[in-house]
């Protein structure tokens, strides 16, 4: 790794946990204030920000980037509204309680959970620069300081988001504004970099894709930093014996409306004894958004993820099954395990299915692009946690930013 690289990484790091304590000491509306000021500079700013990410997009269109990272690099009109409408929303939320008692000890002493901001957490993301402002805003609300490093097709966006929206908004609000820091290296061991910095940057948000938020991962275990990550994404639908033909086809166009994100429909697992009557809809459904499907005998993995593949990325595997048991253990075990659905119109199969699949998110008759933290909890995410252990899992908002302390207290 080039000593500048992990240099200026340093430099972030150590430039927000000096600037830590004032933003975990900031009061509640100090802290509102400040993603209200994020929301309205946003908005304020909109063409000089839209003006640095088509800049973006036009680069990463000439270096020949595949059409669903394009889309999840652009930021249009529309999306940076959004954006602002969810910082308000966010700082309408609810801060998490303090302090929470907890029983009475021998002796009358009492026992409190103590929640407190984790200090400075880390975030690596690629080509999406709104995730700039969802992570920044979720640490913020959190009362956790941040170093943000993202990929080089990103990084003009994040800057002038940085500059004219997160920054002013913190000083604004009488927070230092350092607490955000962007790394502003484009090589990417910078990512290798952020993870090795236990004392300063103990945990780290992965988003990305699988191979590399894998890598990474390991690594940071190497160096006892902790992450958070989303490594693998890829949406399950299966489809009963027991399938209303028209809300399939609905689920299956309602699913495919963006093909660059992790909880696109990728599989469709189809009951044999229905597969006749349901799949000429079902092919409507994905001709009308222009996407093919991957038909037996498949040349790939059957959970293969398409949102990462540059020249199919508009592609959705499908397979027969026999029973709905074959569809579980095919989910849970031939998948990343975010997201699965079941279409059916009967209650104990839907129970069934419920029962057996052990991944993130289920949904009977309801499409997996609402595995979101803006569509479920009416707050942004900084990612969607994965991983089989007691913890944040699903989306991950401010609410699961914090570290327990317990503390015992005279009656």
């Amino acid at each position: 790794m080039p000593d500048e690289v992990a240099k200026a990484v340093e430099e972030c790091a150590r430039a927000a946990k000096v600037a830590a304590p004032a933003l975990a000491t900031a009061p509640d509306e100090a802290i509102d204030s400040a993603l209200k000021a994020m929301a309205r500079l946003l908005l304020e700013n909109r063409e000089t920000v839209l003006e640095a990410n088509r800049a973006d997009v036009a680069k990463a269109r000439e270096d020949g980037m595949s059409a669903g990272l394009l889309d999840r690099l652009t930021i249009t009109g529309e999306r940076l509204t959004g954006m602002a409408e969810q910082l308000r929303l966010l700082a309408g939320a609810p801060h998490q309680e303090r302090s929470i008692p907890v029983s009475t000890l021998d002796g009358g002493l009492r026992l409190v959970e103590r929640r407190r901001p984790v200090g400075v957490i880390g975030a690596n993301y690629e080509a999406r620069p709104n995730v700039t402002v969802d992570v920044a805003s979720q640490l913020v609300k959190s009362r956790n300081a941040g170093v943000l490093r993202t990929g080089s097709a990103a990084l003009g966006s994040a800057q002038r988001l940085l500059d004219v929206v997160i920054a002013p908004a913190l000083a604004e609000a009488g927070i230092d504004s350092d607490v955000i820091q962007l790394v502003p290296r484009v090589e990417r061991e910078a990512a290798g970099a952020l993870v090795q910095l236990p004392n300063l940057v103990p945990l780290v948000i992965l988003r990305g894709s699988g191979e590399s938020t894998r890598s990474l991962a390991t690594e940071a275990a190497t160096h006892g930093v902790r992450t958070l990550a989303h490594a693998d994404g890829g949406g399950v639908l299966y489809v009963d014996v027991a399938a209303d033909a028209e809300k399939v086809r609905s689920l299956v166009f309602t699913s495919l409306d963006r093909l660059g994100v992790c909880n696109r429909l990728n599989l469709l697992l189809i009951h044999s004894a229905v597969y006749d009557r349901v799949w000429p809809v079902i092919a409507e459904a994905l001709a009308e958004r222009k996407v093919m499907p991957s038909l037996a005998p498949h040349d790939h993995a059957i959970g293969y993820e398409w949102a990462l593949d540059s020249d199919r990325e508009a592609t959705v595997t499908v397979a027969r099954v026999e029973t709905l048991t074959e569809a579980v253990r095919i989910a849970n075990e031939q998948t990343s395990g975010l997201a699965a659905g079941i279409a059916t119109e009967d209650s104990a199969a839907a129970e069934a299915f419920f029962d057996g699949y052990t991944g993130t998110g289920v949904f009977w008759n309801a499409p997996t692009r609402l595995l979101d933290g803006f569509k479920l909890l009416a707050v942004p995410e900084t990612g969607i946690n994965l991983d089989k252990v007691p913890g944040p899992r699903g989306p991950v908002t401010y609410k699961d930013l914090y570290v327990r302390q317990f503390a015992v207290l005279p009656a």
